[in-house]
């Protein structure tokens, strides 16, 4: 899938976005490798820790479905935001070698990877060294 179709998917989840607080939109769309897109949007919620990123929305929502691998993920918001620490952390977990499109509302984007996004991140080989 080309990165302009991941990034419409991500576009439209972010139509549905929940920013009440923030008014800060973002939505993703994860590609399987089994070639499904799963979307999600960002959801806040007024006890602020309770929010979770579009990131996480749609990599957990694709674990729930059953995907286990992942291709790329695309991220967008109004001016191209990176993901924040808590989605570069779920990214490193569940798909290492993702590709990551950040891009802004316009569809403008840069590419790069979860490991560029989080060098030397903690991962599962840190748990029993």
């Amino acid at each position: 899938m080309k990165p302009e179709e991941l990034i419409r998917h991500a576009l439209e989840a972010r139509t549905r976005a929940y920013v009440p607080y923030s008014g800060y939109p973002v939505g993703a769309a994860v590609l399987a490798a089994n070639g499904d897109v799963i979307v999600g949007c960002n959801v806040e919620n007024a006890a602020y820790p309770s929010t979770i990123c579009a990131e996480r929305v749609a990599l957990t929502a694709a674990v729930a479905q059953g995907a286990r691998n992942f291709v790329a993920i695309a991220v967008v918001t109004r001016n191209g935001g990176s993901p924040c620490g808590a989605c570069r952390q779920v990214m490193l977990e569940l798909g290492p070698e993702m590709l990551v499109y950040i891009a802004d509302e316009r569809g403008a984007y840069r590419t790069t990877t979860v490991r560029d996004l989080l060098p030397d991140g903690f991962d599962n080989t840190r748990l029993n060294a």
